[in-house]
């Protein structure tokens, strides 16, 4: 029965990933790299980190991928030469990806509290956000395809979630798919009406490459450990279990000491292991 269990994975600077060695190792977890989403790093010279990291997981089995780029843009901006510099980064985030053989990349989505009131208050609001990202993005999809990496377009402030979905269905690609955040969820559910944690993953269903997991309050994005928030998690994971495809289904901790903490609540619990 423990064996038919989701076995759980983590966000993890390539600082961290020395702690967590041996428990990464010892059920070949998925990872994702988080050192590499800034600007500064992607202009700099990231390289050696991307060889530590190679060192640190030789060996390693489990599915290896990167947090991309975001901070400072969206990636449907209205600003034309914004989407070249976004789509600069996405394709920065990419080199990464070859550098350190990962094979997902997470990006953030366009879809705002804002947006959600407002997108249908002026006629080809919806399609101008599609058409804004297509421009941005469809050149990294296609770079993506070829490279073996998928992008998963995450759930920030979405209320929505089958707006996400259509857009990632516009691309129709295997390199575009979706990821669910599972503390950004609890806190549009809590805070400006959006449908709780478990419906984001039927939503998203055979597109679902992909999950932060974290606690919060509905409040706010607190990545508290699982557990000291109030998400229903056996929803969250009974959702999960009726997917045909097995997500990576990663910690994203603000505090990466609560990673035993947290998988000692799944695992008591009967949720993963």
């Amino acid at each position: 029965m423990t064996a038919e269990l989701p076995v759980i994975g983590a966000c993890l600077p390539v600082s961290a990933i020395a702690q967590y060695r041996d428990w990464l190792f010892d059920s070949q977890r998925d990872i994702e790299l988080q050192s590499f989403h800034e600007a500064e790093v992607l202009e700099g010279d990231w390289k050696p980190v991307a060889e530590e990291a190679k060192r640190l997981l030789d060996g390693h089995q489990g599915r290896i991928g990167i947090h991309g780029p975001f901070w400072g843009f969206t990636i449907d901006s209205i600003d034309f030469e914004i989407r070249r510099i976004v789509e600069k980064r996405m394709m920065q985030g990419l080199d990464v990806c070859a550098a350190v053989n990962a094979t997902h990349m997470v990006i953030h989505s366009p879809y705002t509290t804002w947006g959600e009131n407002n997108m249908d208050n002026v006629a080809g609001t919806r399609d101008r956000i599609l058409e804004l990202t297509h421009d941005t993005l469809d050149a990294v999809v296609r770079r993506a395809e070829n490279q073996g990496v998928v992008l998963v377009v995450e759930n920030i402030m979405d209320v929505d979630p089958a707006d996400r979905r259509g857009l990632v269905d516009s691309f129709n690609s295997s390199s575009v798919k979706l990821s669910v955040d599972t503390g950004h969820a609890h806190y549009a559910h809590g805070s400006t009406g959006a449908p709780p944690v478990d419906y984001f993953i039927q939503d998203a269903g055979a597109a679902l490459e992909h999950v932060h997991l974290q606690d919060a309050d509905g409040y706010a994005d607190r990545h508290w450990s699982i557990g000291e928030g109030n998400i229903l998690w056996p929803s969250v994971f009974r959702a999960i279990s009726k997917l045909e495809q097995k997500p990576r289904l990663v910690l994203e901790l603000r505090d990466k000491n609560d990673i035993p903490a947290s998988m000692k609540f799944i695992t008591e619990n009967g949720l993963g292991r």
